[in-house]
């Protein structure tokens, strides 16, 4: 399951690019792309990832119930909320990446108290003004957080076909790349962004 989300990680990265490339709201008129990547998105990044939490055993008891429940109820909202994006194509409040979230969790397996208070600090995170970016749609600092994407798709999908061994060292990799991708966009709010001077003339 977790390699198939890795996969669909990738192809979500790329996805936008091609329906451009190929003009499919022209050639697809009847078809409404934003809509379909919206449920798509829900089902791959949202739902399958807080079921596989739920059924893992990582959460016992009441845990596992109250976190799916989150974790899916304010994910809807958030998917709803036309303020998702920012001006610089990268998105307000924690973008709902919760395969991401629970692969990591799966690969780390953190006391059960750990993962229900980062569930909760996550779904409040969306509905706060922080930015987190886009790895190909946010322009600033693109030349990095391309390739570190990239690395976490790499350590995501070694770690899983280890089946989440404890000694393998795709784990330091999760570790790294998830936090840039994680801090990167509220770095970018603590650093103001460069601004070129104009030429005279």
């Amino acid at each position: 399951m977790f390699l198939w989300l890795v996969v669909a990680f990738f192809v979500d990265g790329i996805d936008g690019p091609l329906a451009r490339r190929f003009e499919v709201e022209k050639n697809a008129p009847e078809f409404d792309g934003k809509l379909m990547d919206l449920i798509i998105d829900y089902l791959t990044y949202v739902f399958v990832p807080a079921y596989a939490l739920f059924k893992s055993g990582l959460l016992p008891g009441w845990t596992g119930w109250i976190s799916i429940i989150v974790i899916t109820f304010a994910s809807a909202m958030y998917f709803a909320d036309t303020r998702m994006k920012t001006k610089d194509c990268s998105f307000s409040g924690f973008p709902g990446c919760w395969n991401m979230v629970v692969l990591v969790l799966f690969a780390l397996s953190p006391n059960f108290w750990i993962i229900l208070a980062i569930v909760m600090v996550l779904a409040v995170a969306m509905f706060v003004p922080l930015k987190f970016i886009h790895p190909v749609r946010t322009e600033r600092w693109r030349a990095v957080s391309l390739p570190v994407a990239l690395a976490w798709t790499f350590f995501a999908g070694w770690a899983a076909w280890v089946d989440f061994h404890p000694q393998s060292w795709a784990h330091w990799g999760l570790i790294a790349t998830s936090l840039y991708l994680l801090f990167a966009g509220i770095a970018q709010q603590l650093i103001p962004a460069r601004t070129r001077p104009l030429k005279a003339g």
